[in-house]
């Protein structure tokens, strides 16, 4: 395959590709095929998902035919006759293709099965029948004080090994071990299958595809669905009318796919899981369990589901809906179907954490990894893998465990007693930390130190390790805050004091003390603990994960290869120094794509100097300046009249946003009696978003799309790594102008900041044994991370061919060589630095220019 010519392969790209989109796909196919990691930059509404789609489904098609090839030649033994290996070859490469036929034809009955289904049961559910919940069911929903109960625990008792009945050979064959090879080499003589493993599909090789959300997700699957990759050779030489589709199936999490009414119903992810696990346990009586659990009585059930997922390209809802047919639990199911997928699509956490992965048996040995959005894939991983606990959930922690060791405390024994001994204590030692911190009122933030946080009686004799063992086996977190939510729902008046109502799980607080618990158990380098105090003002402890690569390094050493995708991946470099870094530069590999819209539908102007000449210097001990605030008000007027449709201006902090919003408010213009924001108001109605409404985006946007739809243009104020500044598509009207206000670094002065930053200079300067190194390290990682944020707002403008807008950079850091550098290469190209360094009426010059040619 590395030796095909570039020119002579056939994507299957459902359009005619643009010269960019097919070296992009070229560059892909090759990073796979030779086992790269790859950094792929490809600007919005370049038909990235596309081109990711079809360069890596062609590979795997490629693939396929190659390890049929060498699925024919395997384990033959060059000591044996010519005509042994050729029937042991045609053997092995008929049953191969016997066993792939097998279960495309009961894929293509089931799709042809469902065609009839849909014109007959028009949204219905026939299957539902398969599990029923009994009205004794819906009522009895009461537990005995018992099931509150810790079971004994004995870490030390270690179980023999059982010998396994694949293990045991049969003793009756008669036959010698010679002709037992022989036989096997020539066909004659195989292990007998059982019946479920003759119907099983062959395990496929896969490409795992992670986008940051569900929605991001479904809307890649609905990409995969315009792609018609040819089937391998040995479908087609079967039979040429026979359709094989790609085999995909999406992972999800519980609140995604659970179908049990009783437990989807709660809402939150958190106590979904909960409540899910609850059901589960071996106490819990069997009238309680939930009926749509996979288990041996309904293995048949897993099989139908695996096979109607598989046979068309599904989407998560999609799983829902067979789940509900087939009456079978789509989370634990789908579990079953990864094994003969070819595409398997899920979100960052189910891809990053290494726990998740094993939860769902995902294996990443020798597939694919194909991570979208990875601009933020750093901080995600290291989001994550944080924690943080406030002074609050310690002390309700520890009034739970309190009020379940008043119950409990006398039938606790053994390991029990001394395991949850040691819990009060850590939890204790943990908020006597905080108590003291929180006695010093000068203290609001800080590095913790780690020996305090541990000095607490008895501590040092507690092994974490043992600990967090006995946390997970014992079941802790769920008993302890089950009883504690039974005794605040139950009140004097309750009828019985020996039964209980089966509390609704919230996230048990012991749960997540626990994770809290499981990062004292981190390597001391690879991250750091704060506190700090939240939004609410609670003094908390936080725990940040400042080395990301640590956990990424298991994905890049098991899999064949991993692509990083994105708009807007530059300044690429972070990754290679603090991802990378133990990476040969031989497998690394980046491309960055340019756009497909001609040069002339976008110009770039870096600003350095605003109306009346006043500076654009948005420095962090200058910006506030009553001057620069007015300035930037009177440039933005002129831009809104200049900028037809909408603009939006993307701010570095919403309290930046509230400082100027607050200073147009009240200051009239030197030229005229109205305020700044009136006279804004007057140009173009604007759109403002807050942190209040940070988490809905939809609120400010609606209206403001409706707004430009109507012809009038629009001002929508946002923030740089807000809400609005990803995964928002402000195409043609709707994005004609994006101003970007200053550079949005993050607060230097921060605790957290300055140990990530002493972190990467320390890291550079061992590595290196410079100091210059690691200064010039430390500098380049602090850009990035600004220049990262500037670059994802601006990427939201542009999203087709025809598309055209204008952005405008106010300050005058953005006219200099080393920060102009790290905006992406399509945007570099449109720079114009002809204008904005002295007078400003010739940037409203230009824009009105550019926009009257789009006009003609």
């Amino acid at each position: 395959m590395e030796g095909e010519s570039e020119k002579s392969r056939d994507f299957h790209h459902p359009y005619q590709p643009y010269d960019i989109q097919v070296q992009l796909m070229n560059a892909i196919y090759d990073c796979i095929a030779g086992g790269k990691i790859g950094l792929f930059e490809s600007p919005t509404g370049t038909g990235k998902s596309l081109s990711l789609i079809c360069s890596s489904l062609t590979w795997l098609r490629d693939a396929q035919e190659q390890n049929l090839r060498n699925q024919a030649v395997t384990n033959s033994d060059d000591d044996e006759p010519s005509w042994v290996q050729d029937h042991a070859r045609k053997e092995r490469k008929q049953a191969l293709i016997e066993r792939n036929l097998q279960y495309e034809t009961r894929l293509r009955q089931i799709r042809a099965k469902e065609v009839r289904q849909r014109q007959k049961y028009q949204n219905s559910e026939p299957m539902s029948k398969r599990v029923k919940i009994t009205e004794k069911e819906k009522s009895s929903n009461v537990l005995g004080e018992a099931y509150f109960e810790l079971d004994d625990y004995n870490s030390e008792e270690e179980e023999q090994p059982k010998a396994s009945a694949a293990t045991q050979l049969p003793s009756d064959q008669g036959l010698s071990s010679k002709s037992v090879h022989l036989m096997e080499q020539l066909g004659l003589m195989f292990k007998e299958p059982s019946e479920q493993e003759s119907q099983d599909p062959v395990e496929e090789m896969k490409i795992y595809f992670c986008s940051r959300t569900h929605s991001q997700l479904t809307q890649f699957v609905h990409e995969v669905r315009r792609v018609d990759v040819p089937p391998a050779s040995w479908a087609a030489e079967a039979d040429p009318r026979d359709k094989v589709l790609v085999k995909h199936v999406p992972l999800g999490s519980r609140k995604n796919l659970c179908v049990n009414p009783k437990v989807s119903k709660l809402g939150s992810a958190a106590a979904i899981n909960e409540r899910c696990l609850d059901l589960q346990q071996p106490n819990t009586p069997k009238e309680h369990k939930c009926k749509f659990i996979p288990n041996k009585d309904n293995e048949t059930l897993v099989n139908d589901f695996r096979d109607h997922t598989l046979a068309d390209v599904r989407d998560i809802e999609d799983l829902g809906d067979i789940g509900k047919r087939i009456g079978i639990c789509p989370y634990y199911a789908s579990r079953a179907t990864i094994k003969p997928s070819e595409i398997i699509t899920l979100p960052y956490p189910l891809l990053l954490q290494k726990t998740a992965r094993e939860a769902l048996d995902i294996s990443l040995k020798g597939h694919v990894v194909i991570i979208d959005e990875a601009h933020n894939l750093m901080d995600t991983i290291s989001s994550i893998h944080s924690v943080n606990i406030t002074y609050t959930q310690l002390k309700r922690c520890r009034t739970q465990i309190d009020v379940y060791l008043q119950k409990f405390r006398n039938k606790l024994k053994g390991k029990n007693r001394i395991y949850v001994a040691q819990v009060v204590r850590l939890i204790d030692s943990i908020s006597g930390y905080l108590d003291r911190i929180s006695s010093d009122a000068n203290a609001s933030e800080g590095i913790a130190n780690f020996n305090e946080l541990m000095s607490g009686k008895g501590v040092d004799q507690i092994n974490l390790y043992k600990l967090m063992h006995y946390l997970q086996k014992s079941k802790l977190a769920r008993k302890v805050e089950g009883y504690a939510i039974h005794i605040e729902e139950q009140g004097p008046n309750s009828s019985s004091a020996n039964e209980v109502k089966v509390p609704v799980s919230k996230l048990p607080v012991l749960t997540h003390v626990e994770s809290f618990f499981q990062t004292l158990t981190n390597p001391a380098a690879e991250g750091r603990f704060f506190y700090d105090k939240d939004d609410q003002g609670q003094l908390c402890l936080k725990y940040m994960l400042l080395d990301p690569s640590f956990h990424f390094k298991e994905i890049v050493e098991d899999a064949r290869a991993v692509i990083l995708a994105g708009g807007t991946l530059s300044p690429m470099n972070d990754y290679v120094r603090h991802l990378f870094a133990y990476v040969p530069p031989s497998r690394l590999q980046s491309f960055s794509c340019g756009h497909i819209i001609p040069k002339e539908n976008l110009v770039a102007i870096p600003v350095a100097k605003g109306p009346g000449g006043i500076d654009f210097d948005f420095t962090y001990d200058k910006r506030n300046a009553s001057a620069t605030l007015s300035a930037l008000g009177e440039a933005l007027i002129s831009l809104c009249a200049a900028i037809p449709d909408g603009v939006v201006v993307f701010f570095p902090s919403y309290a930046y946003l509230d400082l100027v919003v607050h200073q147009w408010w009240r200051n009239p213009s030197s030229q005229n009696t109205k305020t700044i924001w009136d006279r804004l108001q007057s140009i173009k109605p604007i759109f403002r978003e807050s942190k209040a409404s940070a988490g809905e985006s939809g609120d400010v946007l609606t209206p403001y799309t409706d707004t430009v739809s109507s012809g009038r243009g629009a001002l929508l104020l946002s923030i740089v790594n807000g809400k609005l500044s990803e995964g928002i598509n402000f195409s043609d009207a709707l994005g004609r102008g994006i101003v970007i206000v200053g550079l949005p670094f993050p607060n230097i002065q921060s605790a957290q900041w300055k140990a990530k930053l002493e972190y990467i200079e320390n890291g550079v300067r061992d590595s290196t044994g410079s100091r210059e190194e690691g200064i010039r390290a430390r500098r380049e990682f602090y850009e990035n991370a600004c220049m990262r944020g500037v670059n994802q707002s601006i990427g939201r403008a542009i999203r087709h061919r025809g598309d055209y807008a204008s952005i405008v950079l106010l300050d005058r850091r953005y006219r200099t060589e080393r920060i102009q550098g790290k905006l992406p290469g399509w945007i570099r190209q449109a720079v114009d630095g002809r204008v904005g360094d002295a007078d400003f009426e010739d940037v409203i010059g230009r824009l009105r220019g550019f926009f009257e040619k789009k006009k003609t």
